[in-house]
């Protein structure tokens, strides 16, 4: 990924927080995952957080060209292939932290059978060799203008983003 040093996030608080609100859950068919030799290499999970398109209308000033602000993780590493058991404990522990949210959260045992046919697919942990965070937020503009993009990603305009507005915000806040 090309890495601005005015878009490059190394705070680790940032990352966590990217990863609890869009995670990834790796499992797939035992027969993909042979195929393509899972755990054999590196690869590279994608973790995409807040984004959308930003309208060169919204700036109120020229010159501007459409563009998309974004956030985004990529974590490389080489997975461990899990055996059913552990893959079914990671789908319990995602549903869990997914079904928290509801007042009375739906839990992976109650369908357990088909749950653990499910799990003899493949799962996999990857533990990061190497972890490229960015957010690409307009922090090259004013703060008069990043305001009035979120202002208008916060609106009912077409492309209306109210998380990526409110990343654009918060970076405006730190330091």
């Amino acid at each position: 990924m090309l890495q601005h040093e005015i878009f490059r996030v190394d705070d680790l608080g940032w990352i966590r927080d990217l990863t609890r609100a869009h995670p990834f859950l790796g499992h797939l068919a035992r027969t993909d995952a042979e195929e393509h030799e899972l755990g054999s290499h590196e690869v590279v999970v994608v973790l995409q957080g807040p984004h959308g398109y930003i309208s060169p209308r919204w700036y109120e000033e020229t010159p501007h060209v459409p563009t998309w602000n974004f956030t985004v993780l990529h974590v490389h590493g080489r997975p461990e292939v899990l055996d059913p058991a552990d893959t079914y404990d990671v789908l319990s522990a995602t549903v869990d932290h997914f079904e928290d949210h509801f007042p009375e959260p739906w839990r992976l045992a109650r369908v357990e059978t088909y749950a653990h046919r499910i799990a003899a697919a493949t799962g996999f942990r990857l533990s990061a060799t190497k972890v490229t965070a960015k957010a690409k937020l307009s922090q090259d503009e004013s703060e008069d203008i990043v305001l009035r993009l979120a202002d208008a990603l916060d609106s009912d305009w077409p492309y209306a983003g109210p998380e990526l507005a409110r990343a654009m915000r918060d970076t405006r806040r730190k330091p």
